[in-house]
């Protein structure tokens, strides 16, 4: 077997000939066969075939890569369709870690999901260039790495013995920390200070700059008058990576209260733009009663005969299913309105949103294909959304593709609510709380019913009251009578 570990040859602009050396091939490059594809110019494209596929080198990668060790960018990839820049929310390795092909090194959140960056070399992490909070660009390098030269193709960096990336003027000019030994949180609290760090005389172990460097400096330069400012920076920070402290300080121990700029990231920013554009829409809402007496025994019944200990029956799956069946009867309710071409889609599967409060904000992820689901596929479905949509862990999947929305929010307390619709949906419903009030019969005498109220939020550029209000009676007799539901299920 022919194996590679280095192609000789002189500089680019060199007419001499390239050859081959064989040597006991490096793990990366051993493989059951290489064959000799030809040459062009500068390069000799070696095909290597194994189980996992094939690959294309260049001897100029090679060569000028050889075993050396080299530092190279990591950027963050495109992570979805339309998406421009990430939140970082955390790091899963420290400088200086030696980090394996494909091991997770970051999570970033970007307006749709949380995604989990891999590492596509074998090396050790050599600088970060954002800390938690920042939010990052695609195609901006997240950190550096040094790694075998035979991994990557030509760069020019140079690997110094405190791993340093040397800069041009302009990237210089622009991150104001190329060059300077300083970790994450220095770096941000430089650049949340417009500082640059090269100005900064470092008084750490071979010139690093330490975070009493930056305060000394901003005092010097008149950037603040004490250090009193950087320590409400420090708490501000705290916030931004997700770390609270909950601690009591009375208000004469205290500090004097401040007002905090707090920026929106995730899924708070995604419903800023969500809602100033639905906020432009025309809406009506359409309000009701409904007698939840039977829904209230239908779920007793489905938690008292149930066999799997992980499963939770509430009175929501039942809510999604029988709104489902009211929707074969009225499409209309699950369409979505093009504005440009003036047409409405009128959507062939239900896909059935779940507003859901979570701690990085409301997130809306939806159960695909309702109408062919049963009640306890429908349970486990949404109890597998709730606990991705709390860790955080929401697939972009799951929260893309919905054609109408619940808002639950009498699992809060509330008894009804006015709901804007989640666009380019033209429906929204708002579930308040089931509460047990006095009803009258015919001879006067008063009796207790279980009652919800739904208020239904719909575009009136699409629907009109009478087919939302029709479309609401339908819905209201499938949950007050539940053998219905068994009647017209599939």
């Amino acid at each position: 077997m022919l194996t590679v570990r280095r192609v000789w040859h002189k500089l680019a602009r060199s007419s001499a000939p390239r050859f081959f050396c064989s040597y006991p091939a490096p793990a990366l490059l051993r493989a059951p066969k290489l064959s000799f594809t030809g040459c062009t110019n500068n390069s000799i494209n070696i095909k290597i075939e194994s189980k996992v596929g094939w690959r294309l080198f260049s001897s100029q990668a090679l060569a000028d890569g050889g075993m050396s060790d080299r530092i190279v960018d990591v950027p963050l990839a495109q992570t979805g369709e339309g998406i421009a820049e990430c939140e970082l929310l955390k790091w899963f390795v420290k400088e200086g870690d030696e980090v394996e092909d494909f091991q997770p090194l970051c999570e970033v959140q970007s307006d749709k999901a949380t995604i989990e960056i891999t590492s596509r070399y074998k090396g050790k992490v050599a600088q970060f260039l954002y800390v938690p909070g920042d939010i990052v660009k695609v195609g901006e390098t997240l950190l550096k790495m040094v790694v075998e030269g035979a991994q990557v193709p030509t760069q020019n960096h140079d690997v110094t013995e405190n791993n340093i990336s040397h800069c041009s003027e302009g990237e210089v000019n622009k991150s104001k920390t190329c060059g300077v030994l300083s970790t994450p949180a220095v770096r941000h609290l430089g650049k949340r200070y417009d500082i640059n760090l090269n100005d900064v005389h470092g008084s750490g172990k071979d010139g690093r700059v330490l975070k009493e460097d930056i305060i000394k400096h901003a005092i010097q330069k008149g950037i603040i008058k004490d250090s009193s400012g950087f320590e409400n920076a420090d708490s501000g920070d705290q916030f931004l990576r997700g770390e609270k402290d909950y601690s009591y300080v009375p208000a004469e121990l205290g500090s004097q209260h401040g007002d905090k700029t707090i920026p929106l990231r995730g899924f708070q920013r995604t419903m800023v733009k969500t809602m100033s554009m639905a906020a432009k829409v025309p809406h009506f809402h359409y309000v009701e009663e409904i007698k939840c007496d039977a829904l209230v025994e239908l779920k007793e019944s489905f938690q008292n005969n149930n066999t799997e200990p992980g499963v939770k029956h509430t009175f929501l799956p039942s809510l999604i299913k029988s709104l489902s069946v009211a929707i074969s009867k009225y499409p209309w309710i699950n369409s979505r309105f093009n504005e440009d071409s003036m047409e409405v889609i009128l959507k062939g599967s239900h896909n059935i949103g779940i507003a859901m409060a979570t701690p990085s904000g409301l997130v809306v992820p939806n159960i695909k294909n309702v109408q062919s689901l049963s009640i306890l596929e429908i349970t486990k479905e949404l109890s597998r959304l709730q606990q991705l949509a709390l860790a955080n862990k929401l697939n972009p999947e799951d929260i893309t593709g919905g054609t109408i929305t619940l808002s639950n929010i009498g699992a809060i307390g509330g008894k009804f609510g006015a709901p804007i619709l989640n666009l380019p949906e033209v429906a929204i419903i708002a579930i308040g709380r089931i509460q047990k009030v006095a009803h009258f019969a015919d001879d006067g005498n008063a009796y207790p019913v279980s009652v919800m109220t739904v208020n239904i939020g719909a575009d009136h550029r699409v629907l009109d009251g009478a087919t939302v209000a029709r479309f609401c009676n339908e819905w209201k007799q499938l949950i007050e009578k539940p053998e219905l539901l068994m009647l017209l299920m599939r």
